[in-house]
Order: structure tokens, then sequence, then C-alpha cells
């Protein structure tokens, strides 16, 4: 929550609904609540009074971010509305965290990034999977080819949606701009590019297999690392009980991730070491049986960015990567 004034980084929050209220209770030490915008200036109001008492509650924008003690601006509304008010931001000089996936299209968020780049400011998209446990933990053990190369991944993703989904605004896609692969596919995606490296789609299909939407409910991706090896993913919005599974093959081990805690169950990684004489492997088990902390992880690596230090989370290019992949599926 929030900090002391003196000498902390101030935040405005740029939309209240869930995943601004996320961000609000998972602020690293120094960061605090300035402003808080929402449409509904009630929604910010109650943002305010509930986890950063002092800070100002507005239904403007342009007032939010130009506050003299913002210097980070946390932009958490539907995809549409992402690029445009990032684009506010770093016009007025200010650092950026945008929610995944950035913009609902490709131009915003390439022009968001050219104009970031010629003023020396942080845009960082909000891909936090990266900052869950089980999947540090992959890099950490995975990483410099200590198992030989890549074999392959394989990753599935998704949840049943609830009465009303077909109205909400993931369905729209001029507010969204796409279904569920924009929405967990685009996890999926970025996790596999941040194993994997640069990817060239071998093969796509979406599908609307239940709702009654205009965009997708089930998106099947093939993908190729440049450097070797494959992965197959699978986002759906017809799992009906949530989930998460990220297997990972290298030539002489496999991690088995699933559960991102909560409703997606408990996080639990197992690694599957290959021995000299093959047959079963030896197996261990890592249990993250804590409250899942990538927000806070991951608004930590953002100040590292603006800090000048090495950061590992998202930037702008890396969403403007997946953005690729997903443009090119839905225009095949």
């Amino acid at each position: 929550m929030n900090g002391p004034l003196e000498g902390a980084l101030g935040i405005a929050i740029i939309g209240c609904g869930l995943i601004g209220r996320k961000r609000a209770t998972a602020l690293p030490e120094g960061v605090r609540v300035t402003t808080a915008c929402d449409l509904d200036v009630d929604r910010a109001a109650a943002l305010v009074a509930d986890l950063a008492p002092g800070a100002v509650p507005t239904d403007d924008p342009h007032a939010a971010i130009s506050h003299p003690d913002v210097g980070l601006v946390i932009v958490a509304t539907t995809h549409d509305q992402l690029a445009a008010l990032g684009r506010m931001a770093i016009s007025e000089g200010r650092h950026v965290l945008l929610e995944k996936p950035g913009s609902h299209r490709t131009e915003p968020l390439l022009e968001l990034a050219d104009l970031a780049d010629s003023l020396g400011l942080q845009v960082r998209v909000g891909y936090n999977h990266r900052f869950h446990p089980g999947f540090l933990k992959i890099r950490e053990l995975g990483g410099e080819g200590r198992y030989g190369p890549l074999l392959w991944i394989r990753a599935r993703y998704g949840h049943g949606g609830r009465i009303g989904y077909e109205s909400e605004w993931r369905a729209d896609p001029s507010l969204s701009g796409g279904g569920e692969l924009i929405d967990q596919g685009s996890h999926l995606i970025d996790l596999t590019r941040c194993l994997a490296g640069e990817l060239d789609l071998e093969f796509s299909e979406y599908a609307t297999q239940f709702w009654d939407m205009s965009v997708d409910d089930n998106v099947y991706l093939a993908l190729r690392p440049r450097t070797g090896g494959f992965a197959w993913l699978h986002a759906s919005w017809t799992e009906w009980k949530n989930l998460f599974s990220f297997e990972v093959s290298y030539r002489t081990a496999k991690f088995e991730l699933t559960g991102l805690g909560g409703s997606y169950g408990p996080e639990r990684l197992v690694l599957h070491e290959m021995r000299p004489e093959m047959g079963p492997p030896d197996s261990t088990v890592f249990e993250f049986p804590e409250a899942d902390g990538s927000w806070r992880l991951e608004t930590e690596d953002v100040v590292a960015s603006i800090q000048g230090r090495p950061a590992m989370g998202a930037d702008i290019r890396d969403a403007l990567a997946v953005h690729d992949i997903i443009d090119e599926v839905y225009d095949q």
C-alpha cells in the first residue's frame, strides 16, 4: 500500500476496477498512490478510501496524470483506451505501466513505442505471469543450457466465464480487440517468447464454440521458436474449471507448472530430471502456497527500469511482438 510521501514515487492509477485495485494493493516500498481516476468518480473515491488515503480521486485523466507528484502512470482500462492514455502520460513526461496487451490494436502501440523512445521514457506492459514463482524457478533452473536445448512447450490457460459474460466489454471487439486470444492467450505467447525467444506462427485456429459473441472463445496455436523446439498453446473461455498449465521439455529434463493460486489452484512446479540410464526420472516438487506476489514484483521491476537498473518484465517492444502474432492469427 502507500509508503511515506517524502521521497516516494507517486503514481496515478487510471481505471479503478478489479485490476486497478489489485495494482493499488500490491505496491512496493517507496511507491504510493497520488491520484486515482475512473470515469465513475465514485469508484475512484472508493479506491482512495479503501486503499490510498490522502490520494486525490477524479474522473479527469489529464488531471490525474499531470499532478506534480506523479512519476508513474498505471493504466488499467479497457484495451481500446490503453495506448491513448499511455500517450497522454508520456506527453506529460511520465513513465507508464499499461495493463496487457497494451492496446486493442498494434498501430497505436507502435506509435506509443516510438514516442516513448524519442522522449527517453519507460513504457512497460503488465504481463505479470512472468513474475509468478513457478515461472521464475523455471527460468532460474532451466536457463543457460543446463538441461540442453529446448524441445517443446505445451501450455493451456482457461476459465469458464460467468452468467452474462457475453455482454461484458471483453465480448465487444471495438473495446477488446479480440477474444480469448488477446485475453489469456497473450499471456501464453509472452511466457513462451520469454523462455524461447522470437517465435514464428506455424498453425492457428480460433473459434467461437459456446458463447454468443462476436469474438473467439477458444484459440489453438502452434509456434516455432527461431532457436529451435516447438510450442503448442491452447487458451479457452470454455474450460469451466479454471486451469493454468505450462510444461517445458528440454533434452534432459522437463518442468510441469500448474496453478496460479486462488481459483486456479495452488501453484506447483515439478522438475523431472533424466537419469543417465533413463527410466523413471528424478522428480523434485516445488510448492508455492503463498499469496500471488506477481503484481508487487512486477511493479518493483517497473521501478527498476525507471531507475536504469536491469528489468525482466515486458516492455512495449515485447508487447508489440505478442501483438504481431495476434495480428497474424486474426488476419488469416
